[in-house]
């Protein structure tokens, strides 16, 4: 079996991590914030740096917040790209910049290694139940070679075109996301506003045409008002703004998206950044002078 890395330790890379060592996998990682106890005690190896994880990998998996942290993993100081050498595969799991994405797949390619960008979709509860959606841009022969390691950590895997288009198809994903967030939370407002029960108005619901995953899972966060992340709120807006800036550069109008962004703003801008993204629906209840389950005013 292949030796694997794995940087970035956060509330996806944690499980997405422990998973591939539950397999069997020879792993070694690295966060700036340490390495967790409950991975070096399953045998994981705490690496002081990027570029010692990459220098133990044949696969080393990268899981960070944004463009800019990827590129400082791979190109900063004691980065992966330190310590590649040929036959290496570096493979990006964080949802960034397709452009970028492009860029940085060229860097790592002079170096003899290659590249994968592979986000996912899923959220905490996918990483940890190894069900995630792997969304992925690279040539087919790197693809298959990982293949085994994606299927500790996920269920759909998709290879859907050359470097960027797996971040293609997670924005894509994001708008879809964003949208039916914002939709289920104006239903289960009007429902409520109207003096029903929303929660068993998306029971209801649940049955028919407009049954969804999320309105099973977000739309029972908005009805019992859990809030904890999930998918932090501050993390979509990041989504929203690659798809944004991609449909700018390409002429496209989403102009729903546009509408979702705006909500989150307002979220972000009343303390709600670390929300999950189904506090969306915070900013809907404004509007509206109403909250989910509260009585009619």
């Amino acid at each position: 079996m292949q030796k694997a890395g794995f940087i970035g330790l956060g509330i996806m890379g944690l499980p997405m991590a422990a998973n591939l060592r539950k397999n069997g996998v020879d792993l070694a990682a690295f966060t700036r914030s340490g390495v967790p106890g409950e991975l070096t005690q399953a045998g994981v190896t705490a690496c002081s740096s990027a570029a010692e994880v990459a220098s133990k990998a044949d696969v080393t998996f990268i899981m960070v917040p944004d463009t800019p942290d990827v590129e400082r993993v791979l190109f900063g100081e004691n980065g992966v790209a330190d310590t590649l050498r040929a036959g290496q595969i570096v493979v990006d799991m964080s949802s960034i910049s397709p452009i970028a994405t492009r860029e940085f797949a060229a860097r790592v390619r002079e170096t003899g290694a290659d590249y994968l960008d592979a986000p996912v979709s899923g959220g905490e509860v996918g990483a940890k139940a190894a069900s995630l959606t792997i969304m992925v841009g690279g040539a087919q022969a790197t693809f298959d070679q990982v293949k085994p390691l994606f299927d500790m950590m996920g269920k759909n895997i998709s290879l859907i075109g050359e470097v960027g288009a797996g971040q293609i198809c997670k924005v894509a994903n994001q708008v879809i996301v964003a949208a039916t967030i914002e939709a289920v939370g104006e239903a289960l407002l009007l429902a409520s506003k109207a003096g029903a029960d929303a929660e068993k108005v998306r029971k209801a619901l649940m049955g028919g045409f407009a049954s969804s995953r999320i309105l099973e899972v977000h739309g029972e966060r908005m009805t019992k008002r859990t809030f904890d992340p999930g998918f932090r709120i501050e993390l979509h807006q990041k989504d929203l703004n690659l798809a944004l800036s991609t449909a700018q550069a390409l002429g496209v109008s989403l102009p729903n998206t546009a509408t979702c962004q705006a909500l989150f703003n307002a979220c972000a801008a009343h303390g709600g950044k670390g929300w999950d993204h189904s506090g969306m629906v915070r900013a809907l209840e404004y509007l509206a002078d109403h909250e989910i389950g509260q009585p009619q005013k």
